[in-house]
């Protein structure tokens, strides 16, 4: 597994998807506004980290391959500020596009006393505009012959779109690059003929338009099926949160259940989670064992506060640990 691990060094990963800025707020409550019955927050510091696609980017990079972004955003401070934090962390700009008629999404989370008190969304969500749409395609083309593995993340704020998807899958299924897919709802069922499709169960209800108890798992299995015979992708790799993951080829499903953590914070497991899976089908890896590898990477992130990529080293120790559960 190790092996494995080690070999994610150099793989070239395209990410094409919505970047946003997540901005913290965080300080201390003492006392009520007298104008209203809301905390006062003395604020202490602020703090601004890379969110939705970028921080696949993160995770990308920090399993030692290099992550190449593919995005729009808007000419404004915010996108400014996310061009910055891209630049710091050495994550190459070349693939992000900057936008007069787009905000960049920027999520404000305040936080008193350790407590999230309130969250300020800023963006734009509507479809990217028919300019929009030929310089981001440019840019994919561009990037796509070096890469190794593409990676779709949606986040429903308008740069994946019915338009671009069939066009980006099209294009890397033609160039035999596999793809993998970090869905949301508004484009759940554009994502065809793809490699690898990684829905959660509120996803799949949702994107099916299904009231279906996905507990049980046959119940889940027949939703796999039969989004499968929709979308006609080759594995899907369904997140169960705290009981594991579920990969199949549609035609031998495995669960492989969670390890068990102290969970400080879900945010980013996701992340992590379709970044291994991706570099995985990047080196030939067996699906099975890219699921188990995976599975143990959102675990880990999940014992960080806030958003943060994997850490290569714990990876290794635990999945050198797992060696024998892991098949590897």
């Amino acid at each position: 597994m190790q092996q494995l691990i080690e070999s994610f060094k150099g793989k070239k990963v395209l990410i094409v998807g919505d970047v946003m800025v997540d901005a913290y707020i965080i300080g201390k409550v003492e006392r009520i506004s007298p104008e209203a019955p809301v905390p006062v927050v003395n604020i202490e510091k602020k703090e601004s980290r890379l969110g939705g696609a970028a921080n696949v980017a993160l995770n990308i990079a920090a399993l030692n391959a290099i992550p190449v972004l593919c995005s729009v955003i808007g000419k404004d401070t915010e996108g400014d500020e996310l061009m910055g934090i891209l630049n710091e962390q050495n994550l190459t700009t070349d693939g992000i596009i900057k936008s007069s008629q787009r905000k960049t999404t920027t999520k404000t989370r305040v936080l008193g006393n350790k407590h999230q008190l309130l969250r300020i969304d800023n963006e734009i969500t509507s479809d990217l505009n028919s300019e929009e749409e030929h310089l981001l395609l440019a840019a994919y083309k561009k990037h796509l012959p070096n890469c190794d593995v593409v990676i779709l993340e949606d986040y429903n704020k308008g740069v994946l779109t019915s338009l671009n998807i069939p066009l980006f899958i099209k294009l890397a299924n033609e160039a035999n690059k596999p793809i993998a897919v970090d869905p949301k709802r508004n484009n759940f069922l554009t994502y065809k003929n793809v490699t690898l499709f990684k829905p959660n169960l509120k996803e799949i209800k949702e994107g099916l338009n299904i009231d279906t108890d996905l507990k049980n798992r046959n119940h889940l299995k027949e939703a796999v099926y039969q989004l499968h015979e929709v979308l006609n992708n080759q594995y899907s790799m369904v997140t169960l949160s705290e009981d594991g993951v579920l990969i199949t080829d549609h035609t031998d499903y495995h669960f492989i259940p969670a390890h068990i953590r102290n969970i400080a914070d879900v945010s980013g497991a996701g992340d992590s989670v379709i970044s291994v899976v991706s570099l995985c089908l990047a080196c030939g890896a067996n699906i099975d064992v890219a699921a188990q590898l995976a599975n143990l990477a959102g675990g880990l992130v999940c014992e960080e506060n806030g958003v943060v990529p994997i850490n290569i080293n714990k990876l290794i120790a635990e999945a050198n640990t797992l060696q024998k559960s892991l098949k590897v």
